[in-house]
């Protein structure tokens, strides 16, 4: 049985328009959990040339680095499996298995207590490491729904950006991921992709409950991101699949709960431009304290086809794997740099420690490579000298403002 009319009401008359101005804040409130100067991210260009971490699909569970700088990649849909580096993404470590069943869980990283979790709440189970994704242990979890009743279903979790532990106001120590709903059928088919929605899950106690939001305000989204920005309010970043275009955008003031504003980003792509479907991409916020400095993931270019039938999937186009910034928490994005000019798919952004091995360094894992953008998982590394390209990052900085 498909949704309701009154579900689809809801949704539709949901609060659309412009994100709000957001003016970047001193941290004052204890300090950011993660913060880093923004010297540590720039100095001279660093592009470390893409690795090879897995054969075949993957990736879609995040990369992210531990307290001590360790940096973790996550194979997820393929295997519940991880590989680390601990020189800051110069070698990689052979793959550590979490468990058999650890298959479409998210990553993310519990600032308050130092662990790394993999969680996939629909599943009823996340995996705790206490040493930097070494070893891994097991606990239950439990979902509670949405207002309509509903929980993202177990790959309703997986192909989502890393979650986060929210830094300021008084939701500081909530741990939230992007999520999503796809309908009662749990089909990804062209007749309901109406029906899914992106959502959020949130844990105000260490992962054990995880709240389902209230649903991202535009209905067809799916695979998301979602930053943090230095006001306290949450920048949420989606792939619909359900007309051409760019990414939408839609922001939270209470910790992550309701979700309001939404609108299409003039700048932002959501996979190749000649076709519906859209594709994962990645979002950080880099953790500078009196800044609002985004970075996004995604491919850049004009390829692509419609869907033609019912059930199509249209995956056409993918390469040229791209990076782009934001200097003034997602309003505009003025800068981009072409990562890998080749096949590419579905990415994840993450980024290093102060003080590490990892220091002042932005991590891009993606699918691609010169057999194809569903053939393997590549990982590169940079800094945002190297983004920047020239650019004066004081200018850029200074129209912010």
């Amino acid at each position: 049985m498909k949704p309701t009319l009154a579900l689809l009401t809801v949704l539709l008359l949901a609060p659309l328009g412009v994100l709000h101005a957001q003016t970047p804040q001193t941290d004052d409130d204890g300090g950011y959990a993660v913060a880093s100067r923004l010297e540590e991210f720039l100095g001279e260009p660093l592009f470390v040339p893409m690795q090879q971490l897995w054969e075949k699909r993957g990736g879609w569970g995040g990369v992210l680095t531990a307290k001590d700088g360790t940096v973790v990649t996550f194979q997820s849909p393929g295997g519940g499996n991880c590989r680390r580096s601990l020189d800051g993404g110069k070698t990689w470590d052979a793959d550590i298995e979490i468990a058999p069943d650890a298959k479409g869980g998210r990553a993310l990283v519990d600032e308050t207590k130092g662990d790394i979790l993999y969680v996939n709440p629909a599943a009823g189970w996340l995996y705790r490491s206490r040493d930097s994704g070494a070893t891994w242990t097991r606990e239950s979890v439990q979902v509670r729904p949405d207002g309509f009743g509903n929980i993202p279903k177990t790959e309703g979790v997986a192909a989502m950006q890393c979650g986060i532990t929210l830094a300021f106001g008084k939701h500081n120590g909530r741990l939230i991921m992007p999520a999503r709903v796809m309908g009662p059928t749990s089909s990804n088919a062209v007749e309901w992709r109406p029906y899914h929605y992106s959502t959020a899950l949130y844990s105000d106690d260490g992962g054990a409950v995880w709240q389902t939001s209230k649903p991202f305000p535009v209905l067809g989204t799916g695979e998301a991101a979602l930053a943090e920005l230095s006001d306290g309010s949450i920048l949420y970043n989606s792939r619909e699949h359900m007309s051409r275009g760019n990414r939408f955008l839609a922001h939270s003031d209470d910790g992550g709960d309701l979700w309001i504003g939404a609108y299409r980003s003039p700048d932002l792509p959501d996979g190749a431009r000649g076709t519906s479907y859209g594709l994962m991409g990645g979002m950080i916020r880099l953790p500078v304290p009196g800044h609002n400095i985004l970075l996004y993931s995604n491919v850049d270019v004009d390829a692509g086809v419609m869907p033609k039938q019912v059930g199509a999937s249209i995956v056409t186009g993918r390469e040229k794997a791209t990076v782009w910034a934001s200097f003034d928490g997602g309003r505009t994005w003025p800068v981009k740099r072409l990562v890998y000019d080749g096949p590419s798919a579905y990415s994840n952004l993450g980024m290093g420690r102060s003080g590490t091995p990892s220091q002042g360094k932005i991590y891009l894992l993606f699918e691609g490579g010169p057999k194809g953008c569903h053939e393997a998982v590549q990982v590169v590394s940079f800094n945002l000298s190297w983004l920047l390209n020239g650019r004066d990052i004081t200018t850029l900085l200074g129209r912010a403002r």
